[in-house]
């Protein structure tokens, strides 16, 4: 997969998971890939004081953008 390719990928899986970020009132942005390895996203709105946060971020986030990019190896929120 080129860089590109895994960005739209990337940001598909987003759009897969924002509906159920947007019903709890929160959302996701990417913020950018590293070495076509590492996402960088930021959690916003009800997601930043969310006390499942991280649970979020590794049971939905990192789960669907792997299933869009396997190759992706971790999923970190920035704030």
């Amino acid at each position: 997969m080129t860089t590109e390719e895994i960005t739209l990928n990337v940001e598909k899986a987003l759009d897969e998971i924002r509906p159920f970020l947007e019903s709890d009132g929160g959302n996701i942005t990417l913020i950018g890939i590293e070495d076509d390895k590492h996402v960088k996203v930021r959690l916003e709105g009800a997601c930043v004081g969310c006390s499942v946060n991280q649970m979020t971020l590794k049971a939905g986030v990192e789960t669907t953008i792997k299933k869009y990019v396997p190759q992706i190896e971790t999923v970190v929120n920035v704030a």
